[in-house]
C-alpha cells in the first residue's frame, strides 16, 4: 500500500484488507497516528492521542487475527472517542477544566462492546464543554478547527470527532447526540453521522447533558460503516434502563437493497424556509436524486414541528442543570461562560415549564410518528447554513437574524423529541467549499431503512469520495 492511503480508507475498504491479511492493524494505525502528528497543530480535534497503547492494541490484534480470531470489521480499526465517554485508565475531560485530570476507573458500555469487537482507540476526541454547545469553541482545550476551512467551525459538541473522521485522523468515531450533536457536526465536517432511536444504544458511561433525549452514535467515512458500527453498540444494556430489549437486526443485510418502490416524504413547512439558498439548493437535489432512484415522493406537513427548538431548550435547560447543581455550587468559576449561563438559566426554570415542554414534546412526537404511518423516510436538510466562522454567533438566513445555536439545531432537535432514527449524509459544496449534508429520517428502531435509503444516495452520488485537504 501506497504511504498514507490506508488511514483515508473507510472501515469497508479496509477490514477486507485486514481479514485477509494483505494489511496489517499496525500498518493501518501507524499511518492514522502519522496523520495525527501533520494534522494536529492546526485542526486541534484531540484532548488526548494514544499513541503507545493504541500501538500496543494494534499488535495484539495483528497476533489475534495471524492466530485465526478474527472478531469483525471493527478488528484492528483505529477510532477515536468523543471525550465525554469514560475510559477506564485514560483521562476523561468531557471538554472541561474541572475535569482536566480526571481518569475513571470504569469504561462506558460502548466502549466496552468496540474493545469487544477488537476496534483500537486512538485517542479521546475535543468537544463543546459538557457537550452543551454548537460550535466546539472550546476555552480549555481550544476550538476546534474545519478541515475543509480551518477559519471555521466543525459543528458540535461532538465536533473533535466528526473534524477527526472527516481529516482521516482515525477511520470512525462514537459522538453524543441531544439536539443534534452527532449531525450537525457530520453536516460542518461532511461526513456520515447517526442518531440512532432513543434506547438503542446505552448511555451508561457518557457524561449527561438531557437524560430524556441523550443518544449515542457512529461518525464514520460511509454509511455501511455507521450501519457496522451501530451493529456492535447497539442493544440492551442492564446498565442503562431506557435501553430497549427489542432485538438488534442485521443493518447490512439489505443495505444495497436499493429504493424502488421507498415513499419518502417530504416536508414543505419549517424545513426548507428559512434556509441558505445554497443548502436548500443542493438538498432538493439530493431529494430529486432519491425520486430517480426510484424513491415515490409523498409532501408531508409535520405538525407543532415549529416548536420544536423551544421545547427541546427547556428541556435540556432544566435536566442539564439538574445533573450539574452539585458542581455548580461548588465549582461554577471552572465552567466556561457560554455553558454557565446555560446553567444557570436552567436553575430559573420552573418545574411547571419543564413539564409543559415535556406534554408538547409527546404532542410532537405523537404527530411526527403519525405521519411515519404513511411515509417510510423523511428527507429534509440537516442543518439550514453551511459552517459559520469561528468566534461568528449569529448567522442571516432569508435576511432574518438568529444565534448559530439555533440554526445548528433547528433541523435536528425535533427528532431527538420524537426520539426517531436519523442520519445526517453529505450530498454537496457551498462555492466556498463547504459542506452540504442531507438528512434522512426513519421509524422509531428502523434504522435499517435510513441505512438503505442513505446507501442507495451514496452509491449515486460522489460527495462522500472528496476529502479536505486541511
Amino acid at each position: 500500500m501506497t504511504e498514507k492511503i490506508l488511514a483515508f480508507l473507510p472501515v469497508t475498504e479496509l477490514a477486507p484488507l485486514i481479514h485477509s491479511r494483505q494489511i496489517s492493524p499496525v500498518e493501518v494505525t501507524r499511518q492514522v497516528l502519522q496523520q495525527i502528528e501533520a494534522i494536529e497543530p492546526k485542526l486541534n480535534a484531540y484532548i488526548t492521542v494514544l499513541k503507545h497503547q493504541a500501538l500496543t492494541d494494534a499488535h495484539a490484534a495483528e497476533r489475534n487475527i495471524l492466530e485465526g480470531n478474527y472478531l469483525g470489521p471493527f478488528h484492528g480499526i483505529p477510532i477515536g472517542l468523543k471525550d465525554t465517554l469514560m475510559t477506564r485508565g485514560i483521562r476523561t475531560t468531557a471538554g472541561s477544566a474541572m475535569f482536566a485530570h480526571s481518569i475513571p476507573n470504569y469504561d462506558a458500555s460502548s466502549v466496552v462492546r468496540l474493545r469487544q469487537a477488537g476496534a483500537i482507540i486512538i485517542g479521546k476526541q475535543n468537544c463543546h464543554e459538557f457537550a452543551y454547545g454548537s460550535t466546539n469553541n472550546n476555552l480549555t482545550f481550544g476550538p476546534t478547527r474545519n478541515p475543509w476551512r480551518l477559519a471555521y467551525i466543525p459543528g458540535g459538541s461532538s465536533g473533535g470527532s466528526a473534524a477527526a473522521v472527516a481529516a482521516s485522523e482515525c477511520i470512525a468515531a462514537i459522538g453524543t447526540d441531544t439536539g443534534g450533536s452527532i449531525r450537525n457536526p457530520a453536516a460542518c465536517c461532511g461526513i456520515v453521522g447517526l442518531k440512532p432511536t432513543y434506547g438503542r444504544v446505552s448511555t451508561f458511561g457518557a457524561f449527561p447533558l438531557s437524560w430524556s433525549l441523550d443518544t449515542l452514535g457512529p461518525l464514520t467515512k460511509r454509511v455501511k460503516d455507521a450501519a457496522m458500527m451501530l451493529q456492535i453498540i447497539a442493544g440492551y444494556d442492564p446498565m442503562d434502563l431506557t435501553t430497549s430489549l427489542l432485538p438488534v437486526p442485521d443493518y447490512t443485510a439489505g443495505i444495497e437493497d436499493g429504493i424502488k418502490g421507498l415513499r419518502l416524504g417530504i416536508p414543505r413547512n419549517y424545513f426548507f424556509e428559512r434556509i441558505d439558498p445554497e443548502v436548500k439548493m443542493q438538498v432538493e437535489r439530493a431529494i430529486k436524486a432519491l425520486i430517480d432512484l426510484g424513491a415515490v415522493p409523498v409532501e408531508v406537513t409535520l405538525p407543532y414541528v415549529e416548536l420544536s427548538l423551544l421545547c427541546t431548550y427547556t428541556i435540556i435547560f432544566a435536566e442539564a442543570t439538574s445533573y450539574h447543581e452539585p458542581l455548580l455550587q461548588n465549582w461554577a468559576n471552572w465552567y466556561s461562560p457560554d455553558v454557565r449561563l446555560y446553567l444557570e438559566a436552567g436553575d430559573a426554570l420552573s418545574a411547571t415549564k419543564y413539564l409543559k415542554a415535556q406534554r408538547l414534546r409527546t404532542i410532537i412526537k405523537q404527530s411526527l410518528h403519525s405521519v411515519m404511518e404513511h411515509v417510510d423516510v423523511i428527507a429534509t436538510p440537516t442543518v439550514p447554513s453551511p459552517a459559520v466562522k469561528i468566534g461568528q454567533n449569529t448567522v442571516v438566513l432569508n435576511g432574518q437574524l438568529e444565534s448559530v445555536n439555533d440554526a445548528m439545531f433547528r433541523y435536528t432537535c425535533p427528532f431527538n423529541l420524537s426520539g426517531q432514527p436519523s442520519i445526517a449524509v453529505p450530498c454537496g459544496f457551498t462555492a466556498e467549499r463547504l459542506p452540504i449534508s442531507l438528512q434522512l429520517v426513519g421509524r422509531p428502531f428502523d434504522e435499517a431503512t435510513i441505512f438503505r435509503a442513505a446507501r442507495a444516495f451514496e452509491a449515486a452520488t460522489i460527495w462522500h469520495s472528496i476529502q479536505p485537504m486541511p
